[in-house]
């Protein structure tokens, strides 16, 4: 994605969208990279910060496993 596609994303959003906290901010940093050369990360940042505001990861209470298992210990054997 090129800094003109995001800024083109952006301009198409609906009104009421377009018109939050988060759109702005990822339009000023946008504004930041591309007229006063700023580091585009920001910019990437300030964009998928609302691009992914929906998203709930989902929970796994037991946790991730370690590949070689449980370590048992000598009271439980």
């Amino acid at each position: 994605m090129t800094l003109l596609d995001a800024g083109e994303y952006i301009g198409a959003l609906p009104e009421k969208e377009h018109d939050t906290p988060e759109w702005r901010a990822a339009m000023e940093a946008l504004l930041l990279v591309v007229k006063r050369g700023g580091p585009a990360l920001f910019a990437r940042i300030r964009i998928t910060r609302p691009l992914n505001q929906y998203y709930v990861p989902e929970l796994n209470p037991k946790g991730k496993e370690p590949y070689w298992g449980r370590r048992k210990l000598k009271r439980d054997q």
